[in-house]
């Protein structure tokens, strides 16, 4: 583990004990929850699927998924993070696999998934463009990618690195819908792009930097 890799981990293994204090984390408000349920729905397969949630955080995007009836993976580099996502859908009965590891390159063997979701999660990684193309092999024929991601703050605005060295990560402070799209479009058959910035009950309230959900076929 490189030291950037060790510091990432433990900025989110200490940031699990209120993680779900943010109303997109924890998704305890019913218009936020019923917001993305709303939006999981669009994305994943009508028919239970397997699905692999890189970057799980406490497990609250898993939760609606698996209460649909999906078969649920999820990974994180954080065991705290893990471990809350665990006992989140074991408080549910709801079933759930949970793996420590990184996210960019998932333990989970050859399985392969109809769908992978990620949520804010690129910005982090410090070779997002070899996680995409690792997450791509990852899915079956006509499996979907669901990136739901951002850029943070206002263009021109000095960005505060959340840990030491994160200057570095070529995404540092998120991705434009632009750039990443750009980055997929050679892996995948076809691209759409949906705004996300606009649904105040996604956030916890109103939002004024770029957000969005790509969705991709291979």
């Amino acid at each position: 583990m490189t030291e950037l890799t060790s510091a990432i981990t433990g900025y989110w293994d200490a940031a699990a004990r209120t993680f779900d204090d943010e109303p997109d984390h924890g998704l305890r408000a019913d218009h936020t929850r019923a917001a993305w349920d709303r939006l999981l729905q669009e994305w994943a397969p009508a028919d239970p699927a397997d699905v692999l949630d890189v970057g799980c955080g406490t497990g609250s995007l898993s939760l609606l998924l698996a209460a649909s009836g999906h078969r649920v993976t999820g990974v994180d580099l954080a065991p705290q993070m893990v471990e809350q996502a665990r006992a989140k859908l074991a408080d549910a009965g709801l079933p759930g696999r949970f793996l420590v590891g990184d996210a960019a390159l998932p333990p989970t063997g050859g399985q392969r998934f109809d769908l992978l979701l990620s949520r804010h999660l690129l910005w982090t990684l410090p070779d997002p463009h070899a996680a995409l193309r690792e997450w791509v092999s990852r899915l079956r024929p006509d499996g979907r990618l669901v990136l739901i991601e951002g850029r943070w703050g206002e263009p021109g605005q000095p960005e505060t690195p959340y840990v030491t060295g994160a200057r570095t990560l070529p995404w540092n402070g998120g991705v434009t819908a632009a750039d990443l799209a750009t980055a997929v479009r050679p892996l995948v058959s076809d691209i759409h792009v949906q705004p996300l910035g606009h649904d105040p009950d996604l956030w916890g309230g109103p939002v004024t930097d770029e957000r969005y959900a790509l969705i991709a076929h291979v």
